[in-house]
């Protein structure tokens, strides 16, 4: 082997090709270059692993451009750390573009963790949601109407976000509309895409509000589109519409100390202004004459269930069917309506 032979192509089991080394140590910017790049190639994963990672390698690769440029003097070691630190620099404006482009506003934030996030919602599908509302927050001042009775359309669909809604039927009291609940579930379920329809109810803002709403259209294009939009739409609206019901049936339960079966249909009868207006008829004597067409007085009261029995579990046999018929024809008179019996079927009147 000739003496002028390069060292890659020198054995190994051979003598180092240095033949003496330098006694003079490298400047401070090599030893600072290793010392972030050391600290780069300790990053972890994730957006902010990344952040980590191509921060101090950038910075590493360019203390080496600094030192190839002023110490080593070599032009392969300069374009190197040039291009390397570039490459680094590049990937972080992607992540920043990336991380910016995720952020949502803190409303719309919370509401993904404490509504979607539990559901275990893909961001992406959630972004999709938010963008059909327009990323827009609503408010309602105190005592401000979000929908009056017989008169605004049904073409929306709102989610609460903060305080609290007063749901009201010709004055008299249903129930409240707590933060993230939606606020006209029952209307939206009611009606077919091509049908159009008006509040049967009142809603009114006892605190200040905030809520963001879907429009009607849009929404139900974006149902059409996106099949697992839609089986998460029916999920929710569905149980927001349960726990609206179970509300109405505690109502039921603590005016009348029995608990109805929410499947009845027609409850409002019982809880509308008829009841009342048939109290002073129910306090004449029981010899005098009543006009006619006025309703038969009022029962005296069911008597409190039995200690062992549940109070949740209702009254579902032929006692509680007719004990519900009886306080239905008190307070409706002779109106007709339809009653569900235990037995499954239903029965006019």
């Amino acid at each position: 082997m000739s003496a002028h032979s390069s060292p890659a192509g020198q054995a190994p089991w051979q003598g180092p090709a240095c033949l003496g080394w330098k006694r003079d140590l490298e400047g401070a910017v090599f030893h600072l270059a290793n010392c972030f790049l050391l600290l780069g190639f300790m990053g972890g994963s994730g957006v902010y692993g990344c952040f980590y990672l191509f921060g101090f390698l950038g910075t590493g690769y360019v203390c080496c451009l600094m030192w190839g440029w002023f110490d080593a003097c070599g032009l392969d070691i300069v374009l190197w750390s040039f291009l390397l630190a570039v490459a680094c620099v590049l990937q972080l404006a992607h992540l920043a573009y990336r991380l910016r482009k995720n952020t949502l506003p803190e409303e719309f934030d919370v509401l993904y963790k404490t509504l979607c996030l539990p559901l275990q919602v893909p961001l992406q599908v959630y972004k999709e949601i938010v963008r059909c509302c327009e990323e827009r927050v609503l408010t309602l001042a105190t005592e401000q109407t979000y929908a009056v009775e017989g008169e605004t359309p049904i073409n929306r669909l709102s989610l609460l976000l903060s305080g609290r809604v007063r749901v009201s039927q010709d004055g008299q009291f249903l129930h409240y509309i707590f933060p993230y609940q939606f606020m006209d579930s029952p209307e939206w379920e009611s009606l077919r895409p091509s049908e159009e329809g008006v509040f049967q109810v009142t809603l009114t803002a006892e605190t200040p509000c905030s809520y963001i709403s879907w429009p009607r259209k849009s929404l139900h294009l974006l149902l059409t589109k996106e099949r697992y939009t839609c089986q998460l739409f029916s999920a929710l609206l569905g149980y927001d519409i349960s726990e609206k019901l179970y509300a109405l049936n505690d109502k039921l339960f603590a005016k009348f100390g029995l608990r109805f079966d929410i499947r009845l249909p027609s409850l409002y009868h019982v809880l509308g202004p008829a009841a009342a207006d048939a109290g002073p008829e129910a306090e004449k004597a029981p010899g005098e004459p009543r006009a006619r067409g006025a309703p038969p007085p009022a029962p005296p009261p069911a008597p409190p269930p039995r200690a062992g029995a549940r109070p949740d579990s209702g009254l579902l046999g032929e006692d509680s069917a007719s004990l519900v018929l009886e306080d239905f024809e008190e307070v409706s008179g002779s109106e007709s309506f339809m009653d569900y019996r235990s037995d499954g079927e239903y029965m006019s009147f």
